[in-house]
């Protein structure tokens, strides 16, 4: 079955400020994941931007366990950007049940994030989450790196995750 979707799409000039982010990422060493109320651990992770013409940016992020290789979390959703500014949005389906809006600022290769909305399933595991702050920047050397705050029911705002990528194509 071939995909509906034109590959060969210009990019959207709405989104060129993102255009950096475009291709596949792979972390080149396991990330760290910790939390007060979780034992710590590591992961892998490969992160997938595209494009279909629109003015949005698709992605799709998919976690590993970094020794079982199991797979542990999956995020998908769409970059927007608001036109003439420098605001960004994430709109994030998480395969926990989670769906989260994070909004925030590109500020060159740089994008800084804070969850504005969250809903969940009605059968989401407690406890439940609260907040979450993301940042991501293109690194010197052409790495990107990935910064995760996390607030749950009766935890502050906490880091949770860090990793690196290296593009991949």
């Amino acid at each position: 079955m071939s995909c509906p979707f034109n590959h060969s799409a210009e990019l959207n000039p709405a989104v060129l400020p993102l255009d950096w982010l475009l291709g596949t990422w792979q972390s080149d060493e396991p990330g760290e994941g910790s939390f007060p109320s979780i034992t710590p651990f590591r992961y892998t992770e490969t992160l997938h931007f595209s494009h279909v013409g629109q003015p949005v940016i698709n992605f799709m992020f998919n976690a590993f366990h970094a020794e079982s290789k199991k797979p542990l979390h999956r995020e998908c959703g769409f970059i927007r950007l608001q036109p003439g500014t420098n605001k960004v949005a994430f709109i994030i389906a998480q395969n926990s049940g989670l769906v989260e809006i994070e909004e925030g600022e590109l500020t060159g290769q740089q994008l800084t994030l804070h969850s504005t909305s969250l809903a969940r399933t009605s059968f989401a595991k407690q406890p439940y989450v609260q907040q979450i702050s993301r940042h991501i920047q293109l690194k010197p050397g052409g790495r990107l790196e990935q910064t995760v705050f996390m607030a749950l029911e009766g935890q502050p705002l906490t880091q949770h995750l860090h990793i690196t990528y290296r593009r991949t194509d």
